[in-house]
């Protein structure tokens, strides 16, 4: 029982699971779009993916991370762009200017994505229960990929940003403590 009410605490970790999963399918897909279907192109999305991880993780290690409402805010900005940004807009550009454009709006909002969740699992008191909610969220993660086929895979940074205003929400409820009484 102990363990469930830790995972209930871990809710928004679970929510940053789906909007990664969901942030990375749509990646792919961006890519194939702009590049062309091939495992290079697919291998080039993995490599930016882990690329972005790994900035993210090294950037937190060692810099004093703003207040966890800023990095959000900047997270949601960045898939603000991304949407303001159509993708037919980019295929107009050559090679190298479209790839580095793709790149930017592509892993600038998984970046900020791995700093909230760098932050954000730092505090947890179970790094187990934290990592079982934030999987468990990628496989909620893994089945919303499928509204994709009703509403294009564009809007899924609209469920992405939704997802983590959600993380947003829930974590500022679930870490206040309940008023005595």
């Amino acid at each position: 029982m102990r363990t469930l009410a830790g995972a209930g605490r871990c809710f928004d970790l679970a929510c940053m699971g789906a909007a990664f999963l969901l942030l990375e399918t749509k990646n792919i897909v961006q890519f194939a779009h702009l590049f062309g279907t091939t495992w290079f192109v697919n291998s080039l999305v993995f490599a930016g993916v882990l690329l972005s991880v790994w900035a993210a993780v090294e950037v937190a290690r060692h810099v004093r991370l703003p207040r966890p409402l800023v990095l959000y805010a900047l997270l949601l900005a960045a898939l603000a762009l991304a949407w303001a940004v159509p993708q037919q807009d980019l295929l107009s550009l050559s090679p190298l200017p479209r790839f580095f454009a793709a790149v930017s709006l592509a892993f600038l909002p998984i970046f900020l994505a791995n700093l909230v969740f760098a932050q954000r699992f730092a505090a947890v008191s179970s790094s187990s229960v934290a990592f079982a909610a934030n999987l468990l969220g990628a496989i909620v993660g893994g089945m919303l990929e499928y509204l994709s086929l009703i509403s294009g895979y564009r809007f899924l940074l609209v469920i992405v940003g939704a997802l983590y205003a959600l993380a947003f929400v829930s974590y500022r409820l679930l870490r206040t403590p309940a008023p005595a009484g």
